[in-house]
């Protein structure tokens, strides 16, 4: 069972996907008001939403027939890092100007007890599936990097899964790690979606291929596949610590990290199109535009989304 919002005469639509792809609306506007209504009756998520599906015909066939929107207005994202072998080999090249054979802080953070957790976006620098995502302007080597994300309650209940694009630009972290907010966190630097996936319905999360695709026209330039089976770190082990001293709402949502990183000689361009795929979830698909950078009349700054 999965979860969408979509836009239907400019508002948004709470709709439960079953495994026939047969689309159901619902009454419901956010996913945490049926979440309260689940537990109120002692009751799973997916147990819950089948009973209520019953009572209701289905809307469309497809997803894909639907104009969707994030599955969750997310009021704060949170990313890990150095979760993944794959990803502390690249922050390792980045940090070092190519040495391989170097070990840095990233090595002490993967083998250590504590994770590294950051801050990555909120609701309204968050994009949806079909969304434009943007490259700074400052930056000549950016990259998706392709995650599965935790959907958690504000108690660090895991409620689902979905996919996450935590957009990086590998030359400012590389640069010094103390520029980790800019290189991750910008204007529309994130997206989730196409779904979210109940996790009550999920056999073994540690079993999910991820595939990342990134298009230049209609050229395949990148492509890479991993499996949320090599992390190094258990989800319970992240929201353990994400929730350590700290307070997080409903919705908030924890991306686990990349095992995909493109070649080093790869860096976006305006234009490209990136397709993320997790199975049993679905593929989140966005389009990458610049962010430029002009001079207003008195002088100052300004950036606009070319």
């Amino acid at each position: 069972m999965r979860i969408i919002r979509y836009l239907q005469q400019g508002e948004p639509i709470l709709a439960a996907v079953t495994e026939e792809q047969a689309v159901h609306p619902l009454e419901q506007r956010e996913l945490f008001e049926l979440v309260e209504k689940a537990d109120a009756e002692g009751m799973s998520v997916s147990g819950w939403l089948s009973r209520e599906i019953e009572r209701r015909p289905a809307i469309a066939d497809r997803m894909q027939a639907l104009t969707l929107l994030a599955p969750i207005a997310a009021p704060e994202v949170w990313a890990a890092g150095v979760t993944y072998e794959r990803s502390k080999e690249a922050r390792n090249y980045e940090a070092t100007g190519g040495r391989l054979d170097a070990t840095t802080f990233y090595d002490k953070v993967y083998e250590a007890e504590r994770p590294e957790i950051f801050f990555k976006s909120t609701a309204a620098r968050t994009v949806g599936p079909g969304g434009t995502v943007c490259l700074r302007s400052d930056s000549s080597w950016q990259i998706p990097e392709p995650e599965l994300g935790l959907v958690i309650d504000r108690r660090g209940r895991i409620i689902g899964y979905t996919v996450g694009n935590d957009m990086s630009c590998r030359d400012i972290e590389g640069e010094n790690p103390l520029y980790l907010p800019q290189a991750k966190m910008w204007r529309r630097s994130c997206s989730i979606g196409p779904a979210i996936r109940l996790a009550d319905t999920v056999e073994d999360p540690y079993a999910l291929d991820i595939v990342c695709r990134i298009y230049r026209g209609d050229r395949l330039a990148v492509e890479g596949s991993a499996s949320t089976g090599q992390l190094k770190r258990r989800f319970d082990e992240l929201v353990g610590f994400l929730l350590r001293d700290n307070e997080i709402w409903d919705g908030t949502v924890l991306l686990t990290g990349t095992c995909i990183v493109p070649p080093n000689e790869f860096t976006l361009l305006d234009g490209d199109r990136i397709e993320i795929e997790i199975s049993g979830i679905g593929t989140l698909v966005n389009y990458v535009q610049t962010v430029e950078r002009v001079m207003d009349n008195d002088g100052n700054s300004r950036s606009y989304v070319s």
